[in-house]
């Protein structure tokens, strides 16, 4: 096939993938919408509810990932004697990433607790 024929291919595949991105995004959150107002809820107030642990999930995301990432520094530098491997790298920041996202679980799970029986 021909580099310009194939330009054109591309560019119509990825026009009509954004297209129905877009499309995908809008329907789904007028079905949001609507049920949303069969419950009696105001759509509107959504985006105005309080997220108290978003920040703490963020942090402990970011730590966990930055901490596997030091990890992953140490066992190729000093264990494996620098042999470069990059899925070692990428796993370590998957399981710190996910060791904060359990930890946030949990912290969030306590606080809820501790709300209901008081």
């Amino acid at each position: 096939m021909d580099k310009g024929v194939l330009a054109i291919v591309w560019l119509m595949v990825s026009s009509l993938a954004l297209f129905i991105l877009i499309f995908g995004i809008r329907y789904l959150m007028s079905r949001e919408n609507l049920a949303m107002l069969e419950k009696g809820l105001n759509p509107k107030e959504k985006v105005n509810r309080p997220a108290p642990y978003t920040n703490l999930k963020w942090g402990l995301l970011l730590m966990g990932a930055g901490i596997g990432l030091a990890l992953a520094y140490i066992i190729t530098q000093y264990v494996l004697h620098d042999r470069d491997n990059p899925a070692l790298w990428f796993a370590f920041i998957a399981i710190g990433g996910g060791a904060g996202l359990i930890a946030s679980y949990k912290v969030e799970k306590k606080e809820l607790l501790d709300k209901e029986v008081s």
